[in-house]
């Protein structure tokens, strides 16, 4: 019979995913080698949007399912950093968020706002994907849904080296997109850290850490799907 892990142990099975982590991919890869094409490059813009889009619907799916207050009141912080919010009650100030970051880099790369807002543009493989994960988070318990966001533990340094390659290869795209991820490289450790002791005190049988650990798998193989999706292209028949 499978043991308990020690936190040590247990944090060590969850950071050993990351070979999992769709940073390996070819297409990732490529785009650090500086090879995608303006067209490659304009389909991952559009596709990944779809998940970016979708991030505040799953951590709204998280919240619903917590009854810990103190949790919910720390979560919502990640809605609010993809939404956007008004800085005051009257509306004066804003902050843009995430998704208004992205739709920055859309612009960057020579995409419209409504090519980008329009699902229509979506490819079937990525649809699925996100929705995939958007129904895990409604479905399952809350610290298995925050345990499928660990893949935060990888992106900083994926992040990183995208941010560097992006801007030595890709000169044709405005530099003020990159916004995006200048931000996500100071947010994601500090959303990663906090959703990573969150795990460590909660899953306290070897079944809720089996069960955080096939989430994180689960999520590992979604981005890698999606991302497969994207480098394969629209393979829909014309006018379907």
């Amino acid at each position: 019979m499978q043991e308990l892990l020690s936190p040590i142990e247990f944090e060590n099975l969850l950071r050993q995913q990351h070979h999992r982590y769709h940073h390996l991919h070819p297409f990732h890869q490529r785009m650090n080698a500086g090879e995608l094409t303006q067209e490659e490059v304009r389909r991952w813009v559009i596709n990944r949007f779809y998940y970016q889009r979708n991030i505040p619907l799953k951590d709204a799916a998280i919240l619903s399912n917590c009854s810990d207050r103190e949790v919910r009141r720390e979560w919502i912080q990640r809605i609010i950093d993809h939404d956007g919010r008004n800085i005051d009650r009257d509306g004066k100030g804003a902050e843009a968020g995430g998704i208004e970051a992205w739709l920055r880099l859309g612009e960057a790369v020579g995409l419209s706002r409504d090519r980008l807002l329009d699902d229509r543009n979506v490819l079937p493989g990525v649809r699925y994907a996100v929705d995939a994960y958007v129904n895990f988070c409604k479905t399952k318990p809350w610290i298995e849904a925050i345990a499928s966001s660990l893949t935060e533990l990888f992106g900083p340094d994926a992040i990183r080296d995208r941010l560097v390659a992006l801007e030595k290869y890709y000169s044709w795209i405005e530099p003020s997109g990159f916004d995006y991820f200048r931000v996500r490289l100071h947010q994601a450790p500090q959303d990663a850290r906090y959703a990573l002791n969150l795990v460590l005190k909660n899953c306290q049988t070897v079944e809720m850490q089996q069960k955080a650990v096939q989430a994180l798998i689960f999520k590992c193989d979604l981005l890698w799907s999606q991302l497969e999706a994207i480098d394969r292209g629209d393979t829909r028949p014309e006018g379907k």
